[in-house]
């Protein structure tokens, strides 16, 4: 066993048997690097990375192969989602030398880790012969090898930079529609998403959207979000027998899936189901939210209430084994059932993927089309079908699983516990807000230490990064506005001062994703642009904005203002790579309400109100509270009051009343 048998990581522990002599990152490795004036190869991937255990099966786990990268190499071995600063890095520099990343993402580096060469999956005689090559040309060439590092590690330090914007800014309705009408272009207006393959869900892109389409009254806009949510809810990216879905499709029908499941897409699939209920409410929404949930109180729920990181594509060495189904073996599970089980879910002698008479379930009509072609009502159609599912599942339980990434991450716990959040909001089930509760003490208990910083990963000593505070205050600020307890909202303001102090460039006028107390690599980097997650720094200005609201503090909301200031000029290129950012100045444009419930009934009135879409606001109240706005508005006798701008309209005695103070 090589040096990664002492990791904690599930990634690095599945490399820890290969005859390459890898090193975890750390001070061991880099000095060897330096001592014998070796190239670094540095090759990042994760757990439930299929691609990943191809390149180990192919070329790590080889004796040859290995041989090579021993000889030649330091090989420094990471985890993506451990140590993502040292992943950003190396991923900016393969996207500016080739123009697209990936995991596994492996790169050469000089000995002081500045990249020369990049790249993602190799097969096993390209990257034999590209070691050979690389360390060739560092022992003839090494003048040339530097200069290429100067130039690359300089564009590394440029990548994704935003300059500090000293102009007042004020948005308008034109500068968000400009922005969509960019991106018109990338819609599937057949089978909904964007482009043709592989297709992403992209949450944020989406739930930005339903924004857009219900305050700009664009109901062209509103059809294509609602063709998305249908299309990836009835697809095979979509696990219609266990819940939950895999992190892509790799055709451009939502087919396929790429088979991994991701606690951080769906995190973000519940948020946005969630929210899609109260916007214009279908049954397929509250089915799919609550199924994630299952899913994941089933899979990826730890016995302390932390949330797991993944389930990896492959079992038994096969990507998807796990999920899919002959007609056969679905015969012999469901018996005179299942005819009725396979016109549902496609499922058919042949198969209907690449994979010899093998299925992956999706469906194609609605339980209303379909009853009615067989003859059924609705109600026995979902009977029959839920009773098959369960046999199914039932019988897919007894097979050899997909492996489990165990980690805890801060910052995908925050988007799991702010979904469970919105999931409460929208279906107002106990059992969600129990969930989320019980995950919100474990981060309190686990994931802050006595100095009140974040630790990124569980059982670690792993120091936190922007995303990790950036996703968790979001998360407390949602669990206040469904509880109305004080405790959260106080819990994420010291957070969001933790984040002040260690990674905000007051100067430039943005956040740095590592603290200015991490360890030092080649480059310190912003995160900006948003991506299947939303940049950290695009999370913590929407923070900022309802934090400044909440408590009165025009510090906050002057620091958001400058974020959104600094990047507003890039967004309109490309949309989809700044929706969280557009979202944020889709509450400039309309305004961010703040609505207070006060009084004996509050809890029930906040249950009415939020039946009623208002996407534009920040919700506060009780019949106690030390907030600004609470001041002198606390009495028995339920009143809600709508503020904008530090005005406050007269205190509505009932949710219409309310609902016309709030106009677009």
């Amino acid at each position: 066993m090589n040096r990664l048998a002492n990791s904690a990581s599930p990634y690095l522990l599945q490399h820890a048997n290969n005859p390459v002599d890898w090193f975890p990152w750390g001070a061991e490795a880099l000095q060897k690097a330096k001592d014998e004036n070796k190239l670094i190869l540095v090759s990042i991937g994760y757990s439930a990375c299929h691609w990943c255990h191809v390149m180990e099966h192919e070329s790590f786990e080889d004796e040859r192969v290995a041989a090579v990268m021993n000889e030649y190499f330091v090989c420094i071995k990471v985890d993506r989602e451990e140590r993502p600063d040292i992943d950003q890095i190396y991923m900016s520099a393969v996207q500016l030398m080739t123009g697209r990343g990936g995991w596994p993402l492996n790169c050469i580096c000089l000995p002081d880790q500045r990249p020369i060469y990049g790249g993602t999956y190799f097969r096993k005689n390209d990257w034999v012969s590209l070691l050979f090559n690389l360390a060739d040309f560092y022992k003839t060439k090494p003048e040339d090898a530097e200069e290429y590092a100067v130039k690359l590690t300089e564009g590394i330090r440029q990548y994704e930079s935003i300059q500090f914007n000293s102009e007042q800014a004020t948005y308008k309705k034109e500068d968000v529609a400009i922005i969509v009408k960019n991106w018109l272009r990338y819609f599937d207006k057949r089978e909904g998403g964007m482009g043709s393959s592989p297709k992403f869900p992209m949450p944020n892109n989406w739930q930005f959207l339903m924004r857009y389409a219900y305050l700009m009254r664009e109901e062209s806009i509103a059809e294509q979000v609602k063709l998305t949510l249908h299309k990836m809810a009835f697809g095979g990216i979509y696990d219609h027998i266990g819940g939950g879905f895999a992190r892509y499709s790799v055709d451009g029908r939502w087919h396929v899936p790429h088979f991994e499941k991701m606690l951080y897409d769906n995190a973000q699939l519940l948020s946005l189901y969630a929210e899609a209920s109260i916007w214009q409410y279908d049954s397929l929404y509250p089915k799919i939210a609550d199924e994630i949930i299952t899913f994941t109180k089933r899979e990826l729920t730890s016995p302390e209430g932390g949330f797991y990181s993944a389930l990896d594509a492959d079992s038994e060495g096969a990507e998807g084994k796990f999920y899919v189904f002959t007609k056969e073996e679905i015969e012999q599970i469901l018996g005179a059932d299942a005819e009725l089980f396979c016109i549902y879910y496609n499922v058919t002698e042949d198969g209907n993927w690449e994979e010899e008479h093998t299925n992956v379930f999706f469906r194609n009509e609605s339980d209303e089309q379909l009853a009615e072609k067989l003859g059924l009502t609705v109600a026995e159609l979902i009977s029959k079908i839920n009773t098959a599912r369960e046999k199914v599942l039932k019988a897919r339980g007894k097979r050899i699983r997909p492996g489990l990434d165990y980690k805890i991450l801060a910052s995908w716990n925050g988007l799991m516990l702010k979904g469970l959040c919105e999931a409460y909001r929208a279906f107002d089930k106990p059992e969600y807000l129990d969930l989320a509760l019980q995950n919100a003490s474990f981060i309190v208990k686990n994931l802050i230490n006595k100095e009140g910083r974040l630790a990124r990963i569980y059982s670690g000593d792993a120091v936190a990064f922007l995303d990790d505070y950036a996703n968790v205050i979001d998360a407390f600020i949602a669990l206040y506005e469904v509880t109305f307890d004080e405790q959260w909202l106080y819990k994420a303001k010291e957070l969001t001062d933790k984040a002040m102090r260690y990674y905000y460039d007051g100067e430039n006028g943005i956040f740095f994703y590592t603290a200015n107390d991490d360890e030092q690599l080649i480059a310190r980097k912003s995160e900006i642009m948003d991506n299947v997650i939303p940049a950290s720094n695009s999370v913590m200005a929407h923070n900022l904005k309802k934090l400044g609201l909440l408590f009165d503090d025009d510090s906050y909301s002057k620091i958001s203002t400058q974020l959104l200031c600094n990047v507003a000029p890039q967004i309109a290129q490309y949309g989809s790579s700044y929706s969280n950012w557009a979202m944020l100045m889709l509450n400039e444009v309309f305004g961010l309400y703040e609505v207070a419930i006060t009084g004996n009934s509050f809890e029930q009135v906040r249950q009415d109100f939020e039946k009623n879409y208002v996407p534009n606001k920040i919700i506060l109240g009780g019949k106690k509270g030390s907030l600004p706005l609470l001041h002198g508005r606390l009495a028995e006798a339920t009143r809600i009051y709508v503020c904008r701008d530090k005005t406050c309209g007269l205190p509505a005695e009932n949710i219409e009343g309310a609902l016309k103070q709030i106009t677009n």
